[in-house]
C-alpha cells in the first residue's frame, strides 16, 4: 500500500533527526495541491515541545536530501501550520501500477494468517414470498462474502431460514382450515394464505393461540404438522433458491432454525453450569443488563411458559452448532438495523456461556426507501415483491433506448442485477437509501450502466489496438496521471471494505475509476495514434484498469454483459 510505504520512509527520516515517532501518511484531501499528506508534525509538536511549523520543516528538508527522493517524490513540501504535503514522483506512479500489473491481487496486501468467517445473511422465512427487504441482506452478505474471499480468507455462508417461527404456525392452521391436502399446496396458495393468517392472528386472539400451539407441536415434532412443513419448507425453499440464484448469490448451507433444535439441549446445559438461566413466570430467562448500559436492556427470553423456543434460542444453539463443526475466527450476521438489540442480547449470553471463541459481528443494513423517505412500497401501496422489482428494473430499462430491446436474455439480466446491485452497494450498508429506479438505469451517473457501459468502451478499444509491450514508459498529461493516480489507491480501499465489512468503499472507487477513465479515453484518442511508445502506454493503462473494474465488479456481484 503506498501510503504504508510513504509511511515508513517518513518514519525512518523522522528517527534520523531524532523523533522516536512513527509517521501517518494518508492520501491528500486538496488533490490539486499535492497526491498525500501527513500532519503527524502536530502530534510530536506536543510530545517534544515544539512549534509542529519547526518539527514540519525539518522533516521537509530531510526528506529532499534523501539520495531516492526522485524514487518517490516529484516535490516534498511543507504548508502552515505543520503539514507536509507529497506529490509522487513519474517513477514512482510507474513502478507501483508495474507491480499491481505483474500480480494476480495487484499486490494488495494480505493477512499474515487465514481465517475461517461463518457468514449469516439472506435468510428469509418459509412461506413467505420475497420483496425488496430481503434484496439487501443477500446483495450485501453476498458481497461482504466476496470481499473477504478475496483477502485470502475462508468462508462458510449460512442462509439460515426462518423454518421454525410463527408464520410456519399460521400457515399450517390455514391449510388445515381450508382442508387444502399436502399434494393441493402451492406457491400461489403460501403466497395468499400467509398474508391472511397473519391478518386474522391480529384480530382474533383465538386463532393467534391456535397458531402458537401448532407452532409449539411442531417444534415438539408432531408427524401431521411436520409432513405439512415438509411440503412448505420444499415449495417455498425452492422458490427462494430461484431468486436468489438470478441475483447471483449462493450459500455453503442452507440451514434453518430448525436444524439449531438439536444443539439447544447442550447449550441449554451450559447455561445452566454458569448459572445463568433463571425463572420468571413460568419462563426461562437470562439476565444480559450490565451496570454501564446507557439504555433498557432487557433479559433474553431462553424458553416461554408454554414450552416454545424463541429466535434467542435458536441462536444461541446455532453459534454452539458453529462453534463445534466449524471453529470459526469470526460468526457475522448481515440483518437489519432493528435487530440491533435481539443480536445483543445473543451476543452477551453467548460472551457470558463462552459459547465460541469467535468474534460476534452485528453488520447492520438500513431500508430500502421510495422518494418519500419511507420504504420503498408499490403504487398500490404493498411492499414490492422481487420477482415484481425484477420486472419492473427490466422494462424500465428496456424503454430508455429502442435498441435495448435487441439485447440477449442474459445480457438483460446482467444489467438487471447491475442496475439492483449498484443502487444499493454504492450505499453503506448501515444507512437506509432512497431507491429511484428510473434514475439507477440510466447510462450516465453513478449507475450500474454506466459502469458497464464504460468497462465496454474501453474494452473495445483494447480489441482494436491490442497491447503490443506490457510495459509503461511515460506519464504524458494530467487525465492520464488522474487515472495512474486512482489504480494507485485500490490496496487502501480494499483493506477499508474488509476491515468494516462495507462494500460501498469498493463500489465508490470503481465509479470514481471508471469517471476517469472515461474522461481518459475521450481525451486521448488512442486507436488511430501513431505515436506506438504513447499508443503502448495508454493501452498498458487501460488495460490495467479494466483488470481492476472487473475484479472490483465481481466483488459487489456485478457480471459484465456482451453489450450496453
Amino acid at each position: 500500500m503506498i501510503t504504508e510505504i510513504l509511511s515508513e520512509l517518513l518514519t525512518g527520516v523522522a528517527h534520523k533527526i531524532g523523533y522516536e515517532k512513527e509517521f501517518t501518511v494518508i492520501l491528500s484531501n486538496r488533490p490539486e495541491l499535492c497526491d498525500y499528506q501527513s500532519d503527524t508534525s502536530f502530534q510530536l509538536a506536543k510530545a517534544y515541545h515544539k512549534s509542529p511549523m519547526v518539527i514540519g520543516t525539518e522533516m521537509v528538508d530531510a526528506i529532499n536530501q534523501l539520495e531516492d527522493f526522485q524514487d518517490y517524490f516529484q516535490e516534498v513540501s511543507f504548508a502552515a501550520p505543520g503539514f507536509i504535503n507529497m506529490t509522487l514522483s513519474d517513477t514512482c506512479i510507474m513502478n507501483k501500477l508495474k507491480d499491481m500489473m505483474n500480480h494476480d491481487k495487484f499486490h494488495i496486501k494480505m493477512p499474515d494468517r487465514i481465517e475461517t468467517f461463518v457468514l449469516d445473511y439472506g435468510g428469509p422465512n418459509v412461506a413467505k414470498p420475497l420483496h425488496v427487504g430481503h434484496m439487501r441482506t443477500a446483495i450485501v452478505g453476498e458481497s461482504i462474502k466476496r470481499i473477504i474471499q478475496y483477502m485470502g480468507h475462508k468462508t462458510i455462508a449460512d442462509v439460515h431460514l426462518g423454518d421454525y417461527g410463527l408464520q410456519i404456525g399460521q400457515v399450517i392452521y390455514g391449510v388445515l382450515q381450508s382442508g387444502k391436502t399436502k399434494d393441493e399446496i402451492t406457491l400461489e396458495y403460501l403466497e395468499e394464505i400467509y398474508p391472511k393468517m397473519s391478518a386474522l392472528c391480529k384480530e382474533d386472539d383465538t386463532v393467534k393461540e391456535a397458531c402458537a400451539n401448532i407452532t409449539k407441536s411442531l417444534q415438539d415434532g408432531e408427524p401431521t404438522y411436520r409432513e405439512l412443513w415438509k411440503v412448505i419448507l420444499e415449495i417455498s425453499g425452492n422458490d427462494i433458491k430461484r431468486l436468489y440464484q438470478y441475483l447471483g448469490v449462493s450459500f455453503d448451507l442452507w440451514q434453518g432454525e430448525s436444524d439449531a433444535y438439536q444443539y439447544i439441549e447442550p447449550t441449554e446445559k451450559l447455561l445452566k453450569e454458569k448459572n445463568l438461566i433463571e425463572e420468571s413466570e413460568g419462563a426461562l430467562i437470562v439476565p444480559v443488563k450490565e451496570e454501564d448500559d446507557a439504555v433498557e436492556m432487557p433479559p433474553l427470553i431462553w424458553q416461554k411458559s408454554n414450552g416454545a423456543y424463541l429466535y434467542g434460542t435458536t441462536d444461541l444453539a446455532t453459534i454452539y452448532e458453529r462453534e463445534m463443526r466449524f471453529h470459526p475466527d469470526h460468526i457475522c450476521y448481515v440483518v437489519d438495523n432493528r435487530q440491533g438489540l435481539h443480536f445483543e442480547q445473543v451476543f452477551r449470553v453467548a460472551k457470558k456461556a463462552e459459547l465460541t471463541g469467535a468474534g460476534l459481528e452485528f453488520l447492520g443494513y438500513g431500508t430500502v426507501n421510495g422518494e418519500d423517505g419511507k420504504p420503498y412500497k408499490t403504487r398500490s401501496g404493498d411492499t414490492p415483491k422481487l420477482d415484481g422489482l425484477f420486472t419492473q428494473t427490466k422494462d424500465i430499462f428496456l424503454s430508455k433506448k429502442e435498441e435495448n430491446k435487441d439485447k440477449t436474455e442474459e445480457d438483460i439480466d446482467k444489467i438487471v442485477n447491475a442496475i439492483l446491485k449498484f443502487a444499493d452497494l454504492q450505499n453503506s450498508r448501515d444507512r437506509d437509501y432512497i431507491f429511484d429506479i428510473q434514475k439507477f438505469s440510466n447510462t450516465v451517473g453513478k449507475t450500474g450502466p454506466y459502469i458497464l457501459y464504460t468497462y465496454l468502451r474501453i474494452q473495445k478499444i483494447l480489441d482494436q489496438a491490442s497491447l503490443k509491450e506490457p510495459v509503461t514508459s511515460t506519464i504524458y498529461n494530467e487525465v492520464d496521471r488522474n487515472l495512474r493516480l486512482k489504480l494507485l489507491e485500490l490496496d487502501k480501499v480494499m483493506v477499508a471494505a474488509f476491515t468494516e465489512r462495507k462494500p460501498n468503499y469498493i463500489a465508490d472507487y470503481i465509479y470514481h475509476l471508471a469517471d476517469l477513465a472515461n474522461s481518459f479515453y475521450q481525451s486521448n484518442h488512442i486507436v488511430g495514434l501513431e505515436d506506438k511508445t504513447k499508443k503502448n502506454d495508454w493501452l498498458y493503462l487501460l488495460t490495467l484498469t479494466n483488470r481492476v473494474l472487473k475484479e472490483m465488479l465481481y466483488l459487489i456481484g456485478i457480471e459484465i454483459p456482451t453489450f450496453m
